[in-house]
């Protein structure tokens, strides 16, 4: 796996909730193919939590994004969330409520004037970037 693939649409998706959510910290769920890490769906949630400084997606929301994209032949492969303070980079809470060493993490800071997205994979506590892939769409 060398990283995720999202669609211009996808991650300017994932941006405008994260800003919607201000001044709590937005998330949601990505699905797609675990093999590849090619986006299919984003699926904005609530974060159940309604803080600035940590998230959880709401248990209802992930339900129904999970019967979505298996009803779509895909799976969740990853979270999103925002950082309304700081960098792009898991916190240490991130990384102990990472659930899956399989998922994607991406996170998004909203601490400057321009959003700055990043991705990363969190095994055994271990965390390590990837590339995120935002293809041009070829519609003009």
């Amino acid at each position: 796996m060398s990283g995720l693939t999202l669609d211009e649409e996808q991650l300017a998706a994932i941006v405008a909730h994260c800003l919607a959510e201000l001044p709590n910290e937005g998330c949601g769920l990505i699905a797609g193919d675990p093999a590849s890490g090619v986006v299919h769906t984003v699926f904005p949630t609530r974060n159940a939590a309604a803080s600035a400084r940590l998230y959880t997606v709401d248990p209802r929301d992930h339900l129904r994004a999970d019967r979505e994209a298996e009803a779509a032949g895909a799976s969740i492969i990853g979270v999103f969330h925002s950082h309304t303070h700081t960098d792009p980079y898991p916190s240490p809470t991130d990384v102990a409520q990472a659930p899956d060493p399989t998922w994607h993490y991406v996170l998004v800071s909203l601490r400057d004037e321009l959003p700055s997205l990043r991705s990363y994979r969190i095994v055994g506590g271990e965390v390590s970037e990837e590339a995120v892939v935002a293809p041009r769409s070829s519609s003009s």
